[in-house]
């Protein structure tokens, strides 16, 4: 009979206890990162998908960043307030609000941004080319799976 401790463990649960310690530490690290900039997560992922995206509805960016509406209400409001974003109606939706940064927005989040970016690749360089080649296909399919199971 083999030792028990020479098998790793590929149960389902341990699984997700490494795949949840792992983002958690990556999170942490973002997290970090991210508050050089005195800002949030939530307030990163607005200013970013506006970067990235150009003006968007606020429905749309609670979509892109997986905010509530409520929160989005509370992170767009934030931005506002520091100067960051500005409101304006849509011109095809009198119902929706678009959302776009101002030029104090967009020079913060270019910068954040780039600094961020070089902070995450710091955080994962232990992984070589290769191995991320591996890993990422990996996770969408268990994102997928996931998903589909429930």
């Amino acid at each position: 009979m083999s030792n028990p401790a020479q098998q790793p463990d590929l149960s389902g649960i341990h699984l997700w206890l490494v795949l949840w310690k792992a983002a958690r530490a990556l999170e942490a690290h973002s997290t970090r990162s991210i508050a050089r900039f005195e800002m949030g997560p939530s307030d990163f992922g607005v200013l970013e998908a506006l970067l990235h995206k150009g003006p968007l509805t606020v429905k749309q960016v609670g979509e892109k960043v997986l905010l509530t509406s409520g929160s989005m209400t509370t992170a767009v409001d934030r931005l506002v307030a520091r100067g960051l974003v500005t409101r304006c109606d849509d011109a095809t939706d009198r119902r929706a609000r678009i959302i776009k940064l101002t030029p104090e927005g967009g020079a913060l989040i270019e910068r954040a941004f780039a600094q961020h970016r070089q902070e995450m690749e710091q955080a994962v360089a232990g992984f070589s080319d290769p191995d991320r080649a591996v890993l990422l296909p990996l996770l969408r399919k268990l994102g997928r799976a996931t998903e589909q199971s429930f």
